[in-house]
């Protein structure tokens, strides 16, 4: 068995930097295309706020009003409290880049809102605008620690409340 070899002819400098190029120009040319492809948020600052952002773990206090494209307000809420990894990933997204204080005008496509089915009054395929205010966020540790507090609380008012507890009428007379 023989085996043939081909010489192959050496690479000029000048060809070598055609062909470095070539693959920048490849790579640049799919990364373009992915961006281009990726569906995107609209983000727009109407009052920036101050500090840090919210995180995907956390829970927020928003102001919102929910519109579509045809204007019609789908919700509204003046203080809705929503943890963030629970809203739909264009909202969630959008809440991440938020700072406390600050008003934002938020549009979402169709394909990190609800894609294309029907959501209650939202028909499928639709962009979802939103105008939002971030009053306020908690990480999730803090929010348990604040409900864990309130049941307490709670708690010890039914006891008080409760026939013949501390302070409830017809309890024991007072010692003399």
């Amino acid at each position: 068995m023989s085996v043939t070899t081909v010489p192959l002819r050496p690479v000029s400098k000048g060809g070598l930097w055609l062909l470095w190029f070539g693959v920048a120009a490849l790579i640049a040319a799919a990364i373009a295309f992915a961006l281009m492809s990726t569906p995107r948020i609209g983000f727009e600052v109407v009052k920036e706020g101050t500090g840090a952002s919210p995180t995907r773990a956390d829970v927020v206090l928003i102001k919102y009003e929910g519109k579509l494209d045809n204007g019609t307000v789908f919700d509204a809420n003046e203080q809705a409290p929503l943890q963030v990894s629970q809203v739909v990933p264009g909202f969630s997204e959008a809440l991440t880049r938020m700072k406390k204080g600050g008003k934002y005008k938020v549009s979402i496509p169709p394909a990190l809102g609800y894609g294309d089915k029907d959501n209650g009054p939202i028909p499928g395929g639709s962009t979802l605008h939103f105008d939002i205010e971030l009053i306020d966020f908690r990480t999730e540790a803090e929010v348990r620690a604040m409900q864990q507090q309130m049941q307490m609380m709670q708690q010890q008012m039914q006891q008080q409340q409760a026939p013949g507890g501390p302070g409830a009428p017809g309890g024991a007379p007072p010692a003399p």
